[in-house]
């Protein structure tokens, strides 16, 4: 079988045998997988996954692309590879037409075994064609296998469009495989291009140079390839498919990020590649072609009279299906079961009589167009392609529509069949239901209507119980209720026949559940009433027990024997006066309750009203008597406890002043500053408490006072406790004056060495600061340096009243310690200090001051060169319009260029300012001042010429618009005038006409000395105007798009459009207005520049530059915006004046 293979088969069986590696690689179990745990690997079958998909995904989009542009031939396409040829018809489509042979039918139907038949059809049509096609069967094609469906894509690519490939070489003895012969013939036909070297199809295809070479060696006058940059490759990629697909017609298989890649995918290039062998290998064949037309014409006529006959058949069926249609849409149905059951016989009459000679008819016609184009093929001819609606895709979509639309109607039919049989079985529900509530709902109604409640709350209490079961099972019934409810509902819905009688009895047993809820609901409320008056009478026991037992409390002598004993009991008291007034409001409640039930005007009464009426008259007499006992024995309590507090308070007030006494005898006045203001702190804190003290003291005094003079038993022991205590108060406050004294004294002495030591090291730490050398390294820096130098001298400036300070405590000392060391020669050292410290600030403030201005200089010159080379490019992108109101949009933003640019003027100015300030005190980087400010003072002058140049070519264009403008309403001003004239023909009949044409003539003679006047005020501008020229730079070659104006004045403007239209577009306006102006002067016309014979080709596009006369160099911007200037003289432009 080897010695048969041809070489295209090896290559079909070699990119099978990829696919299937590719499988197994990742098909490996899951043991494998487990063992290897080595995290290299991992990452290395991670990246190979990733690059297979990646390679997976470009195949599947380039042969999309592929089959859609082959399928497009018969108006088919597929969205998705995978998904759209598993049916297996469009497979079969796209062979017929890669093979030009007629194929055996698709199988109709969408199921499984359909799809393996139409499959398993074009496989046995690749296997004819001597393809071998290995581990593929129709299965995996069917199951969306994807590497398995790219493969046979991939093979068929092989086949029909690469197998045939050949070239013819000198020593043509070696038979190369269709691979070879490809890259052969890319080789051949890009040998001699520089950047090109294909010796594959991968990496040799990356940066777009093979494609734009393959493209300029059959078509050079479709790009410039020597303009192409190798570094470009996505441009250079965009650029040859574009051309390709506009200009040759070739799909566009690729896109430029698909193989602008490390490792493009070599069948995609393969496949794209191909269109190209086969475009330009069939432009001689072409020309073949156009003798064997003659042949054709014989069979013409033949041909048009079968595509009328198809026409007219394919109408009028199309028209029977759509009326067909129509009519299956209906949907007015019959409301009843035998109604619904008629119009369903009568649909299955249509599709067993009318439908089947039209389902004959349709094959037929597809039989005539197969016949029709089978003809036109056979002859070479073009296929005859029906017109849109007319097509068999458009007929089978009709049909489709129409079996979509009878089964629609099948499927209504029957449904509304199956809705009325339901609706009658739901009706005899609805009796069965109904009957049994009714037979419920009045059983219950007999229950309810019986009143057996029981004369004890224990009896009631059972009662409710039993009502509430009651109640629990209606509630629960409710639901069945309900049911009968929406069954109804549910009838009513559906539109059933006999609704009037379903919602009679639906009312009937909402009736009856209404009454019963309502005698169940009354039942209840009487219930309540007999279950209140019990538990009121409850109350009314237990209130009369708890009284009885209150008041053996309330009758005890106990007084207490201390203080605390005493409020124990009075505790006690408080809580038995609570629990009282608590019992009150509950008193008034049940007396309250009770009495509701002696109301005459209520006509349910569940017991004898004057019974009600003497217990609530017991109960409140009662509780009166317990309320005096109360009061009673709190006036008693209150009475000892003024005693035993008396007692108590002088006994805590002594305690307190003896410990205060021990604490103010102690010497000790502190080791440091620290140590003595917390003992002033102890001390003030001590005579604040004494203080708070003073008060309660007094009151405790006064207090024995009252209870010696009301003459209480306790009267002599509270007279000589309070005397005891006032003397011990005295001798408190003489201690407590001497050691203030003591403390004041040594937190003087501790607070000076504090404030001297403080100051001492905030010396140190400013002489530091001072002493700096660091001076920033940028503006900003630099400023953040100055304002935390100026920070520091405030706080220099700040510390001088501290000095002040440490003087006067320094005088304020007592003698004895103001001669300690400590002391004497403290602040001389601090003053000298200070002194040093003012004057290394002041040279420090000065240093920080020039580098500030150095800096300040650099940034606003840069600042300024941004802000210059942003308008540059700006101005250098600009192009002058043709309309006056763009030209006027134009002539806004130049008028507001113009204060930015005096505002950037005068900071110019202060940077030069402060660059001579700086060179005069010779800095250390003298040359970079220098050199920048040259750089800037340089850029503002070619930028200013340059914005010189563009207002002055805005100000000739804005002249020219104006002219014609002014021009027009001239014109337009005389014809008005004319037409007024010639109106005056029909007056002067008689005297008032003669008068009236007098007037009217007198007011057209005013006007005409106006538009006299007007004229002459165009001629003169005309004449400025004749004597401009326009002219196009005769090297064109090398610069394009250029346009001269020379002026009256001498003066020559360089124009640059963006095009050629553009360009054209000018020259006539300009050419125009030129002559308008030499015809309004008298003044003989020069001969305008010939434009449309001027062979303007693509070259480099050059800026505009204004005026011509200027001798600088040429400023011309990159691709990628950065500036570079080149020495060129504009010789090439004519010195027409």
């Amino acid at each position: 079988m080897s010695s048969t293979l041809s070489p295209t088969d090896f290559d079909s069986l070699e990119i099978q045998g990829q696919y299937s590696d590719i499988n197994n690689r990742w098909d490996l179990p899951d043991s494998d997988w487990d063992n290897d745990s080595s995290s290299a690997r991992l990452f290395e079958r991670s990246r190979i996954k990733a690059l297979a998909d990646e390679r997976e995904a470009v195949q599947k989009k380039t042969f999309t692309k592929w089959v859609n542009s082959h399928l497009a031939r018969v108006t088919c396409r597929v969205g998705d590879l995978y998904s759209d040829l598993r049916d297996g018809r469009n497979l079969l489509r796209l062979l017929e037409v890669l093979s030009g042979e007629t194929l055996p039918k698709p199988t109709k139907g969408r199921m499984r075994i359909h799809c393996l038949e139409n499959v398993d059809k074009a496989l046995q049509f690749l296997k004819e064609q001597k393809v071998h096609l290995e581990n593929m069967g129709s299965h995996d094609i069917v199951d969306g296998n994807h590497r398995l469906t790219l493969g046979l894509v991939w093979t068929i690519i092989l086949r029909f469009q690469i197998q045939d490939i050949s070239v013819e070489t000198e020593d043509n003895k070696e038979k190369k495989s269709a691979k070879d012969a490809l890259l052969l013939w890319c080789q051949m036909k890009t040998a001699g291009y520089p950047n090109v070297n294909v010796h594959n199809f991968t990496t040799s295809w990356r940066d777009g140079l093979a494609f734009n070479a393959i493209v300029h060696k059959h078509r050079p006058d479709l790009l410039d390839f020597e303009s192409l940059k190798k570094c470009n490759a996505h441009y250079n990629l965009q650029n040859a498919f574009n051309l390709a697909e506009k200009e040759l017609g070739l799909t566009k298989l690729l896109d430029p990020e698909d193989v602008n890649v490390d490792q493009p995918d070599e069948k995609s290039i393969i496949t794209y590649v191909a269109t190209y062998y086969h475009y330009f290998s069939k432009m001689k064949a072409l020309a073949v072609e156009g003798k064997r037309i003659g042949k054709v014409l014989d069979h013409a006529m033949e041909a048009e009279r079968l595509v009328e006959k198809y026409e007219s058949l394919a109408s009028e069926l199309l028209q029977w299906i759509e009326q067909t249609i129509m009519t299956l849409n209906d949907r007015q149905l019959a409301n009843s079961l035998s109604g619904v059951q008629n119009q369903l016989q009568s649909f299955n009459s249509y599709r067993t009589v009318e439908k089947p000679p039209k389902f004959t008819e349709k094959g037929n016609l597809e039989v005539l167009l197969f016949t029709i184009q089978s003809k036109l093929r056979a002859n070479n001819q073009k296929v005859y392609t029906p017109r849109e609606g007319r097509l068999i895709s458009d007929i089978n979509k009709a049909w489709e529509r129409l079996e979509k639309a009878e089964h629609e109607r099948e499927l209504a039919l029957r449904t509304e069949l199956i809705r009325q049989e339901k609706l009658e079985q739901l009706a005899a529900r609805f009796d069965r239901k109904a009957a049994m509530r009714e037979t419920w709902l009045s059983e219950n109604q007999r229950l309810v209507s019986q009143d057996n409640f029981g004369l004890e709350l224990a009896a009631v209490e059972a009662a409710v119980r039993k009502h509430e079961a009651i109640e629990t099972d209606i509630v629960a019934y409710s639901g069945r209720v309900q049911a009968v409810d929406a069954v109804a509902a549910e009838l009513a819905a559906e539109h059933y026949h006999d609704i009037k009688r379903i919602a009679a009895r639906q009312h009937n047993v909402a009736r009856l559940w209404d009454f019963l809820r309502q005698m169940v609901a009354a039942r209840r409320e009487r219930l309540l009433i007999n279950l209140e008056l019990q538990k009121v009478f409850q109350d009314l026991l237990y209130l009369m027990d708890w009284m009885d037992e209150m008041k053996g409390r309330l009758q005890s002598q106990d007084l207490g024997k201390h203080l605390a004993g005493v409020e124990d009991l009075l505790q006690l008291h408080e809580l038995v006066e609570a629990d009282i007034a608590v019992q009150a409001e509950r008193v008034r409640a049940v007396s309250a309750s009770a009495l509701r039930f002696c109301d005459p005007g209520k006509e349910y009464k569940p017991c004898d009203p004057q019974l009600v009426s003497e217990r609530v008259a017991t109960l409140e007499q009662s509780y009166e008597a317990l309320c005096k006992l109360a009061a009673t024995r709190r006036a008693c309590l209150e009475e000892s406890r003024r005693l035993w507090r008396f007692l108590w308070e002088v006994g805590e007030a002594e305690a307190w002043v003896r410990e205060q006494q021990h604490l103010l005898a102690s010497a000790e006045t502190g080791r440091d500053l620290t140590g003595v203001l917390r003992l002033l702190n102890k001390h003030t804190a001590l005579r604040g408490e004494m203080s708070g003290r003073l008060g309660p003291l007094k009151l405790t005094l006064e207090q024995g006072q009252q209870l010696v003079a009301e003459g209480h038993p306790g009267a002599g022991q509270a007279a000589a406790r309070a005397a005891e205590l006032q003397a011990q108060w005295e001798q408190l406050e003489a201690l407590a004056e001497e050691r203030a004294q003591r403390l004041a004294q040594a937190a003087s002495l501790y607070q000076f060495q504090a404030d001297a030591n403080d100051m001492e090291a905030w010396l140190v730490d400013a002489l530091r600061l001072v002493s700096s050398p660091e001076l920033g390294h940028d503006e900003f820096s630099t400023q953040a340096l100055a304002r935390q130098h100026r920070a520091l001298e405030e706080e220099i400036r700040g510390h001088w009243p501290t000095l002040d300070a440490l003087r006067e405590q320094a005088a304020a000392l007592p003698l004895v310690l103001s001669r300690t060391p400590e002391v004497q020669g403290r602040v001389p050292t601090l003053e000298r200090h200070y002194e040093e410290l003012q004057a290394r600030a002041g040279e420090r403030a000065r240093a920080l001051e020039a580098a500030l201005a150095r800096y300040t200089m650099l940034s606003e010159a840069g600042a300024c060169g941004l802000w210059v080379e942003e308008k540059e490019q700006w101005l250098n992108g600009l192009t002058l319009p043709e309309r006056l109101e763009d030209l006027e949009v134009v002539q806004q933003r130049f008028e507001t260029l113009e204060p930015e640019m005096n505002a950037l003027a005068a900071r110019i100015t202060a940077v030069n300012d402060i660059a001579e300030q700086l060179l005069k005190a010779n800095p250390a980087g003298k040359d970079s001042i220098v050199n920048t400010q040259k750089q800037l003072n340089h850029r503002w002058q070619q930028f200013r010429s340059l914005a010189d140049g563009k207002k002055a070519a805005l100000t000739s264009a804005l002249s020219i618009q104006n002219y014609h403008l002014e021009c027009t309403e001239t014109q337009a001003w005389m014809r008005e005038k004319t037409k007024v004239i010639e109106s005056t023909q029909g007056l002067g009949n008689d005297l008032a006409g003669v008068l009236a044409l007098q007037r009217k003539l007198a007011g057209t003679e005013r006007d005409l000395e106006a538009i006299a006047a007007r004229v002459g005020e165009l001629t003169r501008e005309a004449n400025a105007l004749a004597r401009a020229q326009g002219s196009v730079a005769s090297d064109y070659r090398k610069r394009k798009h250029v346009f001269k104006l020379g002026l009256q004045d001498g003066k020559e403007y360089l124009f640059q459009a963006k095009d050629e239209a553009e360009m054209s577009s000018w020259l006539r306006v300009v050419n125009a207005a030129i002559a308008t102006a030499s015809s309004a002067s008298g003044e003989p016309e020069e001969p305008a520049v010939p434009i449309a014979t001027r062979g303007m080709t693509r070259a480099m596009t050059m800026p505009p530059v204004s005026p011509v006369g200027a001798e600088g160099p040429v400023v011309f911007r990159s691709k990628d915006g950065r500036e570079r200037e080149r020495e060129k003289r504009f010789s090439f432009f004519k010195k027409n004046k």
